[in-house]
């Protein structure tokens, strides 16, 4: 078994251009070896239609990865991935792959936790550049799912998220909610940042710059949605119910994502969706009228990347007082601290 990678999270490079001519030509063979960071990577079946309705293929994929790498490759490297995979694509069945034992090519990265429900081992794939991104795509995973955590640090997540997971709500619901918890979070000076799910939701990250465990960020996150839920303008449409049938129509505000192994799409990230949308981060003056998920495809996400740069790059930033913020919260819910 390979060693986790040990290298820090670095901070993403000024925009530039997607890179030109296509990683994978679209007139090539349906098969090719290509060296990536010193890897040769053989990418096969490049033909076969992911998206049925659009005519998407694996090679637009694979292309869409190799372009966006050098903007979703901080929130990827030196983190475990759960693996979504979809080999045949977004209509055909799909599998859910996290422990590799033993399953990955000799160069790839691993790295092994406990088994929390049987007692053995988990031994995950770890994201280390571009090439092991591309491989990923290339065994089917058109979204990516990295933990929260990176692995010299695996108690300590870099972000504190919140999802807003809703039950068949409108999207205008969805950002009415977003920004309740924005004007909470700007009452407590915490900074936050906001991007579509690239589904039907949307998350909101907040910084903690791997100071603190799982449990103070879910901690954090279930008192802030607390907050949220007691506000009038939303309180009729919203949740803390995490069982699907007793919270019909409602949007989950949920704060469980918060928990080692626990995983999201990353930013930047593919959804196995009709119209290949893209998780999108976005400036909050955004969230307004005509804001859908579906606006950002693998089509138009490059040139917003040349226009607007990484928005999400503060994420992986020093980090918020957090103990503080928690008695500041606790003490507006009247909690004993």
């Amino acid at each position: 078994m390979s060693q986790a990678t040990k290298n820090a999270v670095k901070s993403p490079k000024s925009p530039k251009p997607a890179r030109q001519p296509a990683l994978l030509p679209v007139d090539g063979p349906d098969e090719q070896t290509i060296k990536v960071e010193r890897q040769a990577l053989t990418f096969s079946h490049l033909n076969k239609v992911y998206w049925p309705k659009e005519g998407f293929t694996k090679r637009d994929l694979l292309n869409y990865y190799d372009q966006v790498a050098p903007y979703i490759l901080p929130y990827m490297k030196d983190r475990p991935q759960s693996m979504n995979r979809h080999p045949n694509g977004i209509e055909a069945p799909n599998f859910y792959q996290k422990n590799t034992d033993g399953k990955l090519p000799d160069w790839l990265t691993t790295y092994t936790n406990k088994n929390e429900s049987t007692g053995g081992t988990i031994e995950w794939l770890v994201c280390t550049g571009e090439a092991s991104l591309l491989y990923m795509a290339s065994i089917g995973c058109i979204e990516m799912n990295p933990w929260h955590s990176r692995t010299r640090s695996p108690d300590n997540p870099d972000w504190c998220v919140i999802d807003l997971d809703p039950d068949g709500n409108p999207y205008s619901q969805v950002i009415q909610v977003a920004l309740v918890i924005k004007k909470i979070l700007d009452s407590l000076k915490v900074p936050a940042y906001c991007k579509t799910s690239g589904a039907t939701g949307m998350h909101i990250y907040i910084p903690l710059g791997a100071k603190y465990d799982y449990d103070q960020s879910r901690l954090l996150a279930h008192l802030i949605v607390e907050l949220a839920h007691n506000d009038k303008g939303i309180e009729n449409f919203t949740s803390l119910e995490r069982t699907p049938a007793r919270r019909k129509k409602k949007i989950y505000l949920d704060f469980l994502q918060n928990r080692s192994i626990q995983t999201l799409a990353a930013p930047y990230s593919v959804r196995p969706r009709p119209g290949a949308t893209v998780s999108t981060p976005l400036h909050w003056e955004e969230l307004k009228k005509g804001l859908e998920p579906g606006n950002f495809t693998i089509l138009n996400i490059h040139d917003r990347l040349r226009n607007e740069g990484d928005l999400f790059k503060p994420v992986l930033g020093k980090g918020i007082r957090l103990e503080e913020t928690i008695r500041t919260v606790q003490d507006l819910l009247g909690e004993p601290s």
